[in-house]
């Protein structure tokens, strides 16, 4: 009975031995986080409806994983920080908040030139819009963006699923001319309002937060926004007609302290832009797959769903570009030899990627 007790009592020691020398071994392979990154976003807390969310958190887990625990990650969506400026304000002062995500109105107010991206129809397809971003031209942009702001770009996510569908009351748009009389809330932007009433259309700018009232009172026909969040805001319920007409891409740009990033060992700032090169690609997938189901649920659910040819689509393009170009070179003050290199980079990458896929893949 000694012999098994004391059999017993060896064994334990030794399981216990090994569970000491685990704790103290421990911080070699999960230290106290030395950096702390708060990142704030105003998308939803939630994993399955927008893309911004889940995106964020596989950027965490591999940033904490490949730090050792170096840099706690740490995600504030729902403006719980405040609105986008407030939020963003906050992480150019680096203390209380390091990152931000924001949409492309919010962004402009930090670097005016970013309005250039608004421009209607800049980008023909997802491939060619994520091919620029990716670009050194791009990279070159947001080099002079972080030098006036203090805040690095490292990534860009597709607003909601980028390309917007407008939804209204009244008819299905396929033309210009069905645009002619309509109410259409737009964004407090004054490049959307040029545009819209460019078409025909009276611009009701209004925030997010009144929209839903807004089209159930009748003080806006109609809206645009991209068929994820079209479909999640359920605006068949105030609209009976959506047609996909592309005509905006709307961003999201992520953005960090460049001083705390600057004070983060180089090992560590290198994970940090890996991981949210991986986090933009699941990210970019996520909102296409979104944008498919919500454009498959307005189909269900509206009286009648639409997608505009391309003919028809070169007929809104001619009418709303020149708005544009005309506001941001009078009113906003964009130099007319700037507008023209970024709409010809975005042909040239267009061009050469069509260049590149029939050379890999179609000959």
């Amino acid at each position: 009975m000694a012999k098994k007790y004391l059999k017993k009592s060896g064994l334990l020691l030794v399981i216990l031995s090994i569970a000491i020398s685990f704790t103290f071994a421990l911080p070699s392979l999960v230290q106290a986080a030395k950096y702390t990154m708060v990142i704030a976003h105003h998308y939803p807390v939630d994993m399955t409806n927008n893309e911004v969310h889940p995106a964020l958190h596989r950027f965490k887990t591999r940033v904490e994983t490949e730090t050792k625990g170096g840099i706690e990650v740490r995600i504030f969506g729902g403006m719980v920080l405040g609105t986008e400026i407030e939020y963003t304000k906050k992480a150019q002062l680096g203390k209380t908040v390091q990152s931000a995500v924001l949409s492309s109105g919010a962004f402009s107010s930090f670097f005016p030139k970013y309005q250039v991206i608004t421009t209607p129809f800049l980008f023909p397809d997802y491939n060619t819009a994520w091919a620029f971003f990716n670009s050194e031209w791009y990279a070159n942009f947001m080099h002079e963006m972080r030098r006036k702001t203090g805040l690095r770009w490292i990534g860009m996510f597709d607003d909601g699923g980028g390309f917007v569908a407008f939804t209204n009351d009244k008819r299905l748009i396929k033309t210009p001319e069905d645009m002619k009389g309509l109410l259409i809330r737009v964004e407090e932007n004054p490049a959307h309002i040029a545009v819209i009433e460019a078409l025909g259309a009276k611009a009701v700018p209004l925030e997010w937060g009144q929209v839903p009232t807004a089209l159930m009172t009748n003080v806006a026909d109609g809206q645009f926004n991209a068929p994820g969040l079209n479909a999640a805001m359920k605006f068949w319920e105030s609209c009976e007609y959506t047609s996909w007409t592309g005509h905006i891409y709307n961003t999201l740009n992520w953005v960090v302290n460049d001083e705390w990033f600057k004070s983060l060992p180089e090992d560590y700032q290198s994970v940090i832009l890996r991981a949210a090169r991986e986090a933009v690609m699941y990210g970019h997938g996520l909102s296409d797959h979104l944008t498919n189901l919500g454009w498959q649920k307005c189909v269900e659910e509206f009286k009648a769903a639409y997608i505009p040819t391309a003919e028809e689509k070169e007929a809104f393009k001619k009418i709303m570009q020149p708005a544009f170009y005309e506001w941001a070179t009078e009113e906003f003050g964009l130099k007319p030899e700037f507008i023209h290199e970024v709409w010809n980079k975005v042909d040239e990458i267009n061009k050469e990627l069509g260049e590149e896929y029939w050379n890999k893949w179609g000959k």
